[in-house]
């Protein structure tokens, strides 16, 4: 009876139909939809822009964050410390999404004091919490990130549950982007 365990669990197993990735962000090959935020830090502090023209063709990491805590946090500071070796181009922009914007926008510098991001400016998306109509955005995805080079998406990522070792695909891929 004991051999017969594992082979009944591993029936089990490949009788459980396979979960689809998550998908959220605009498809790859697009040109980046417009990306008007209100940019909290970075070089922008204190404005209202459209990120995507103020890029225009440079490497970019669009970071569409709708809940923001000790993982995301990781990953935001992983990918913020290992993106120059990928493009010295690149810099990250981080769109909060939610109901709370004015709250947000004054929390943002805190937490960019907190975490000493260098590549990266903070921002809070001014509509909605669903973010940017054109974008795509999966209510599901905790993390969007949207890798755009040359004015074009790459590749999107989806998040439901995010740590730093999720930083890696991403930097690969615009690796690969700006050869």
């Amino acid at each position: 009876m004991k051999r017969c365990v594992p082979l009944l669990f591993g029936a089990l197993i490949l009788a459980l139909p396979a979960v689809a990735d998550l998908m959220s962000g605009p498809d790859a090959g697009r040109i980046v939809p417009a990306a008007k935020v209100f940019a909290s830090t970075g070089p922008n502090e204190g404005k209202e822009l459209d990120y995507v023209t103020e890029r225009k063709e440079k490497p970019t990491v669009y970071l569409m964050v709708r809940e923001f805590d000790r993982p995301v946090a990781r990953y935001m500071k992983t990918m913020d410390q290992e993106l120059a070796s990928a493009s010295a181009e690149a810099h990250v922009v981080a769109v909060w999404l939610t109901d709370e914007q004015e709250k947000t926008r004054g929390y943002l510098p805190k937490v960019q004091m907190s975490l000493k991001l260098e590549h990266t400016s903070m921002c809070v998306f001014p509509g909605d919490k669903n973010g940017p109509n054109d974008w795509n955005l999966s209510p599901d995805a905790r993390v969007t990130a949207v890798l755009a080079v040359k004015g074009k998406v790459v590749k999107s990522f989806a998040y439901a549950s995010i740590n730093d070792t999720e930083v890696r695909p991403v930097l690969t891929a615009l690796k690969d982007a700006v050869k």
